[in-house]
């Protein structure tokens, strides 16, 4: 009875640290990154994005930026809001934490008539966690480029699922 009760607690333990683990990190572009001559459009075409996944502007910093506008300003590639600031680190990340259509530009001279990105985002399958407050920035995941869930993730959740038939085969 007590190991049975040890795997039910490592089932939980596992299935909370991954669940929330599984958002994905997309790198805008690919390898290509934020850059002029990145047809932004299909390389967001097919991406599943949910609310919980981050994106990752990378570009050399002063020669880009990224700009959150609306829905009227992507299609005039201005954006009307003076107070709005500019992200310029060259290794912006932003967690999309609601879901909606999501609109960026570079303001950098003409890049806006090709550095636009329009992403959709789907609420998520599960709980998102809070963040921790004082919790260091974020800084890019060793995801694969194209983002997506990592093989170590994978793997613990086939050793959760192993786990779980053993204990009812049992």
């Amino acid at each position: 009875m007590a190991s049975r009760a040890f795997l039910i607690t490592v089932i939980v333990v596992v299935a909370a640290a991954v669940t929330p683990a599984l958002a994905a990190d997309y790198m805008v572009g690919d390898n290509a990154g934020w850059n002029l001559g990145v047809n932004f459009t299909t390389w967001a075409a097919g991406k599943d994005f949910r609310v919980g996944d981050t994106i990752m502007f990378m570009y050399t910093p002063g020669t880009h930026n990224v700009l959150k506008v609306n829905g009227a300003d992507f299609n005039q590639c201005v954006s009307s809001n003076a107070s709005a600031v500019p992200l310029t680190s060259g290794n912006d990340v932003i967690a999309l934490s609601t879901p909606g259509k999501k609109w960026y530009i570079c303001d950098v001279a003409d890049h806006s008539k090709g550095m636009k990105l329009v992403i959709t985002v789907s609420a998520a399958e599960g709980p998102i966690p809070a963040p921790v407050p004082g919790s260091p920035a974020l800084t890019p995941p060793a995801t694969s480029a194209a983002g997506g869930v990592s093989p170590l993730k994978t793997c613990a959740w086939m050793v959760a699922v192993t786990a779980a038939y053993k204990m009812i085969m049992a």
